[in-house]
């Protein structure tokens, strides 16, 4: 089916055997895939950046397994099996390279996209993303958001609102023990990435940094008065952000260089 509104195909597509939710802008645009964070789902970002990013790009989503209106299975999760359901969707909507934007858990998965099939990755934009699990908080973030995305979950998935607390003990292994990259397989990504976190992200300041610090071509955006919520606190600035780096996501031409002077 298409919505009027935002002119989206949105429906079901087999991914890796999977009925797999997903909506695509078509057109001729420069596509850019938006991976949804963890507990998460496409639409929740798709309703708020979008909108704008749609004005430039041709915007992709999908629902990962056991996310949004997408069907889990009784398989764990895995980051690599994430990356791998995102390069099936590239090469069956896109069928070419397209720009990546992924936050939280959708982050991760796009790095490892960018390490696997750097040929399918323009340029990439991590958002509250981690290159390894040592680099989360060890407190439990305060507020409503858990429950809100609670509430999401049973109101949109095929396995019912009951099926989330399984969801949640597979989400929470997994952010326990994955990912594992090292800052020596960052050296090794070829993309140009964009690093996104707020000031008081459920990850440390101190691992966005290294993250930052450990890609050939990355570009740093700590903003202030956010939490790892940042794409829907802020979302006019994160969509500016990711737009203006998109315009031109090659090594920045700056006055005074300090890490990219070899390049000036």
């Amino acid at each position: 089916m298409t919505t009027a509104a935002a002119k989206q195909t949105r429906g079901y597509t087999d991914i890796g055997g999977h009925q797999t939710w997903f909506a695509d802008a078509g057109g001729t645009r420069d596509p850019l895939l938006i991976l949804h964070g963890g507990l998460s789902d496409s639409e929740l970002l798709l309703d708020r950046l979008g909108p704008s990013l749609g004005e430039r790009f041709r915007v992709l989503a999908f629902d990962r397994r056991g996310h949004g209106r997408t069907a889990d299975t009784d398989a764990a999760f895995h980051y690599d099996d994430m990356a791998a359901e995102a390069i099936a969707v590239i090469d069956k909507l896109v069928g070419g390279p397209a720009n990546l934007v992924g936050w939280s858990d959708g982050g991760n998965a796009a790095l490892l996209v960018a390490l696997r099939r750097p040929d399918l990755v323009r340029a990439l934009v991590l958002i509250g993303a981690n290159y390894h699990f040592n680099g989360n908080m060890p407190t439990e973030p305060g507020g409503s958001g858990a429950q809100a995305l609670r509430d999401r979950y049973a109101a949109r998935s095929p396995d019912g609102g009951e099926h989330f607390a399984t969801f949640l003990a597979k989400s929470q292994t997994m952010w326990t023990s994955e990912p594992t990259l090292t800052t020596n397989d960052l050296r090794k990504v070829s993309t140009p990435t964009l690093v996104v976190a707020g000031d008081d992200d459920l990850l440390t300041l101190a691992h966005t940094t290294s993250l930052y610090e450990s890609l050939p071509l990355g570009q740093l955006a700590v903003i202030p008065g956010a939490s790892h919520a940042v794409v829907l606190e802020k979302p006019d600035l994160v969509t500016r952000f990711i737009s203006d780096f998109l315009s031109a996501p090659g090594t920045p031409k700056t006055l005074l260089p300090i890490r990219r002077k070899a390049n000036a």
